[in-house]
């Protein structure tokens, strides 16, 4: 397959809520593409609380620290085939972990930041941004950017309520924005569809919105030790569930629209 034999995608991860395992949902979101033999980019759009580069085991010689600050171009910041390309491989530009200099961009340094990621996602296939948690300014500019957003949800009370601000939220700063839900840490599979639900009836009553889910991913007891030992589900356990779920996650999401 050739790099380039269509239109290139931007896709958004987003959560609301911290904690509901949105960095490696995002991380194996783009290994998942890598598989399919897309050319896939993934950038740490968390501009306050970058973890993609420990999560994942890197030590990038360049980073988006060094971009904003006008050391060195976005280009320079990408590290090539992380996980290998028979393992899903893909590109990563990495935000600093513990660096707070991304949280508070100016508006026109998040003007430039943003036109970069869209400038270098022409190079790409796919390109999945994970963006922070919360509502601030910077996540919904990033998450606005994309073609497909998707929220992350758990079954936590608080994870419920802070996706359905996030998707109002969104849907005021981008009219017509669609945002598809995502289910991760599912006990079950009908438990997973409860939790939609749940989401769903909200956001119908209150939004006159009703967002389409995208996927249900079960816990899976080798998602931690891929954390641990810093490296790619697809890498540390391809035998996973959750590898396999968010693998035909992608396989839905884009097939018809990847289609050459």
């Amino acid at each position: 397959m050739t790099s380039q034999p269509h239109k290139p995608r931007v896709v958004s991860v987003a959560s609301g809520k911290g904690g509901v395992g949105k960095t490696w949902f995002a991380a194996t979101l783009a290994a998942a593409m890598g598989a399919r033999g897309h050319h896939a980019l993934l950038v740490d759009g968390d501009l306050g609380l970058a973890n993609i580069d420990v999560q994942l085991g890197m030590a990038p010689s360049c980073d988006l620290v060094d971009v904003i600050t006008g050391e060195s171009a976005l280009e320079h910041a990408v590290t090539a085939q992380l996980g290998g390309p028979h393992r899903g491989g893909f590109d990563v530009v990495s935000g600093r972990s513990g660096s707070g200099a991304l949280s508070a961009l100016t508006a026109d340094e998040l003007s430039q930041l943003c036109s970069g990621i869209i400038a270098i996602s022409l190079k790409y296939d796919v390109t999945v941004v994970d963006v922070a948690a919360g509502l601030d300014r910077s996540t919904l500019r990033l998450a606005g950017l994309a073609d497909d957003s998707l929220v992350l949800v758990t079954d936590e009370p608080t994870s419920l309520t802070d996706a359905y601000a996030f998707i109002k939220m969104i849907r005021m700063a981008k009219p017509g924005v669609n945002p598809q839900v995502v289910v991760n840490q599912a006990n079950t599979d009908a438990a997973g569809k409860r939790t939609y639900e749940a989401l769903a009836r909200s956001c119908h009553n209150f939004l006159s919105y009703t967002p389409p889910l995208a996927g249900v991913v079960l816990k899976d007891k080798f998602v931690p030790g891929a954390i641990r030992k810093q490296m790619p589900i697809a890498k540390h356990a391809p035998q996973s569930v959750a590898w396999g779920q968010v693998k035909a996650l992608a396989n839905t999401l884009f097939a018809t629209r990847l289609a050459a």
